[in-house]
């Protein structure tokens, strides 16, 4: 399914690219600048060639670890960044649905509802809209963060706070915005479980304890770099990408995009759940099993820590939480707060699509109908991609100066390089 949904890219892995966006380029050089520093001198892996002669300037974007390393055996190998970039786009995706497929199977314990679950994960509007942004597709390890959170609060193993900290981590390592939106997910979690948070403290204190300790010296370089540069979001910034009401009913879906949702596409951001995966959600929260479900009020209130977030200044106490909360304020592009609502809409339509089962006799046929209806509101192949014939020759003669300090000026409008 990851290779339909971002189809025709499996076709033309090296030929095919979106760099005619300069995210994607940035994002390419990342994983090739990583891969090409850690088995030389990975304490330096921040003192990235770029900005010369600032320090720790690759902490002026996403260090991108944890795809980096899945592509590095490949960049190794001499395949191309280009390639290697295609190649975790589609491993991205099918990772994240494979992992909420397994989440989801354990706490339904019914394998047609977690697959349902995990193509509403795996291929939303927000996942398949950012093309060009591979933290985007990389959000496989947030479901066994929370899997593992349940764990810890039903049964105090101390294996499962080590997998909850590895899980979060691993997220956090992924990308910056993700690290946010898991912490809060976890706070919020928290605060709804809050009876059995406080007989699994020392469980808990294992995990936090274990995540600062990994995750330290990766956010040290970005706590350097914004007390010498400032580069914390400011208010007026942020205000500038406020969700709207109008995201929520914007999709790339075919279907979807030519009949109506096209009206509320702005070309920011969609966050459209879809029809099928809403009204699965609604059976979720509505029947009295699944109300009283704790793990289901978790998840509801992500979403409406996401809903809520992703308006940004537009939401009343925004403002103060802003300058308050902590992380808060290195985020630029709030909007993004919505892929939480996502997240957890894929999650109550796996219960909803359990609860369904559980009913029906001719189950297996429904669910087959089900998961053809979440595909075909997602879909929007075949996706737009570029032409890509590769790295101009005067990149191999500057290869071979390993002294050489390079300065490219590019025009905006001409986007030439001297």
């Amino acid at each position: 399914m990851a290779v339909v949904h971002s189809w025709p890219l499996a076709s033309d892995l090296g030929g095919l690219a979106r760099l005619d966006n300069h995210d994607a380029e940035s994002l390419t050089w990342t994983i090739a600048w990583v891969a090409h520093i850690l088995p030389r001198a990975p304490w330096q892996l921040f003192e990235a060639p770029i900005f010369f002669p600032e320090q720790h300037s690759l902490a002026f974007s996403e260090h991108m670890l944890v795809p980096s390393l899945m592509g590095a055996p490949l960049l190794w190998a001499g395949v191309s960044p280009v390639a290697v970039y295609n190649v975790l786009i589609i491993a991205g995706l099918a990772l994240s649905g494979w992992v909420m497929f397994l989440v989801m199977e354990r706490w339904t314990g019914n394998a047609w509802a977690a697959v349902i679950s995990g193509l509403v994960y795996a291929f939303n509007a927000h996942a398949l809209t950012r093309f060009v942004h591979l933290q985007a597709q990389h959000v496989e390890f947030f479901p066994i963060m929370l899997y593992a959170f349940d764990r810890v609060l039903v049964e105090a193993r101390r294996r499962d706070a080590v997998l909850l900290a590895a899980a979060f981590v691993l997220q956090a390592l992924c990308s910056n915005y993700l690290l946010v939106f898991s912490l809060y997910a976890m706070v919020v979690t928290a605060i709804v479980r809050w009876r059995e948070v406080g007989s699994r403290k020392k469980e808990l204190i294992l995990a936090g304890a274990i995540s600062v300790i990994v995750l330290g010296p990766f956010l040290f370089p970005y706590y350097q770099v914004d007390r010498d540069k400032g580069l914390a979001r400011s208010l007026q910034v942020v205000s500038q990408y406020n969700a709207h009401w109008r995201d929520y009913l914007a999709t790339g879906g075919r279907i979807h995009f030519a009949t109506w949702s096209r009206q509320f596409y702005s070309g920011a951001i969609a966050l459209f759940p879809g029809f099928t995966a809403l009204a699965l959600a609604a059976i979720a929260v509505t029947t009295a099993r699944g109300y009283r479900d704790r793990r289901i009020q978790s998840v509801l209130a992500i979403a409406v820590l996401g809903l809520a977030f992703s308006f940004g200044t537009a939401m009343p106490g925004y403002s103060l939480l802003h300058n308050v909360l902590p992380l808060l304020n290195g985020l630029r592009n709030v909007a993004r707060w919505g892929w939480l609502v996502l997240a957890a809409v894929a999650i109550l339509a796996g219960f909803g699509a359990a609860a369904l089962g559980k009913r029906l006799a001719r189950w297996p046929q429904v669910a087959v109908v089900l998961c053809v209806l979440v595909t075909a509101e997602s879909i929007r192949t075949p996706v737009g991609f570029t032409p890509f014939a590769g790295l101009p020759a005067i990149y191999d003669r500057l290869a071979g100066e390993p002294s050489a300090i390079v300065v490219e000026f590019r025009s905006i409008r001409e986007r030439t390089s001297a």
